[in-house]
């Protein structure tokens, strides 16, 4: 599949065609970061720290942070407490 290079400002732009960003797996206003290597232009998207209402999300909201936990419990083996 050929695609042109156009003006756009000050820089150049092309237009991926929706087939090819499917099967890249990329989504509408992803974050990609592009290389140029060895005469290649690389695109692949970039990695994104989740916020904690995102994180919260994937578990209905509930993070459970509303007090401590006691990981001690009794000694099982050579511990020294």
């Amino acid at each position: 599949m050929e695609v042109q290079l156009k003006p756009w400002g000050n820089s150049q732009g092309i237009r991926l065609p929706k087939t090819v960003l499917n099967e890249a797996g990329f989504q509408p206003d992803d974050t990609l970061t592009v290389k140029a290597e060895n005469g290649h232009i690389v695109l692949y998207r970039s990695f994104k720290h989740k916020t904690l209402e995102e994180r919260a999300a994937e578990y209905d909201g509930k993070l459970n942070l509303d007090g401590e936990t006691d990981w001690r419990g009794d000694p099982v083996g050579n511990e020294v407490w």
